[in-house]
């Protein structure tokens, strides 16, 4: 926008207009935006007044420029909303039963854990294979398993797994790779990180685990059998 300063005595103190602008918001900016305007009207030039479709394109930039701020700040105002309902909802979840992706557990040496994989194909042969720090493998073997969710459990008794942590990984005679597991577990606690990181469970027989790693609310349906 050109403002032709032919005529002082229209012109705006500039002092107030910084002032005005300073403060950043989309009311200052507006009234900046409208002053200038006005001031350009004003000033133009009589014998070569400026085309009416100017002021009309530039009151458009200015609409859609509100708008964006508008909408940035309604996304602003959904996110930290989406953020409280997850805290709450997590906080909720102290006490139950939930599944998660990973490939590691923490075992007390006496207590069962639950697990679950899912094949792409169906396979004669899958071994888990739970490997102790020492890199030591302790072996489940599951034999001719469809496509799909298939359950087994870990039972550190039986498999004589003293406590500690362990990794997990799946083997099958198809040659599938990456395949995923998920244990279940009882939530403890939940810890919400100040560096603004994903909220953290703290899961019975898992340790913890990022809140977007739940797979599943509720006891599965090994469980319930």
């Amino acid at each position: 926008m050109n403002v032709d300063g032919t005529t002082g005595s229209s012109q705006q103190d500039p002092s107030s207009s910084n002032n005005i602008a300073s403060n950043g918001s989309a009311a200052g900016m507006n009234n900046l935006f409208m002053q200038l305007l006005v001031a350009q009207i004003q000033n133009q030039d009589p014998l070569n007044p400026t085309d009416g479709t100017e002021y009309v394109s530039q009151l458009a930039q200015l609409t859609q420029v509100q708008s964006m701020e508008t909408m940035s700040q309604l996304m602003a105002n959904n996110s930290v909303l989406m953020d409280n309902l997850q805290t709450l909802t997590t906080g909720n979840l102290v006490g139950q039963h939930v599944m998660v992706q990973t490939d590691s557990i923490n075992s007390d040496g006496e207590t069962s854990i639950e697990g679950r994989l899912t094949l792409e194909h169906p396979a004669s042969k899958v071994t888990v294979i739970v490997k102790d720090s020492s890199g030591t493998e302790h072996k489940i073997e599951l034999a001719n398993q469809e496509a799909g969710q298939v359950d087994f459990t870990i039972d550190p008794k039986e498999m004589g797994l003293p406590e500690g942590k362990y990794t997990l990984s799946v083997v099958t005679d198809t040659g599938e790779e990456a395949v995923p597991v998920e244990i279940g577990g009882t939530v403890s606690n939940v810890r919400i990180p100040l560096d603004g990181s994903p909220t953290q469970l703290n899961i019975v027989g898992i340790g913890e685990v990022a809140y977007n790693k739940i797979t599943q609310f509720g006891d599965s349906a090994q469980t319930r059998s």
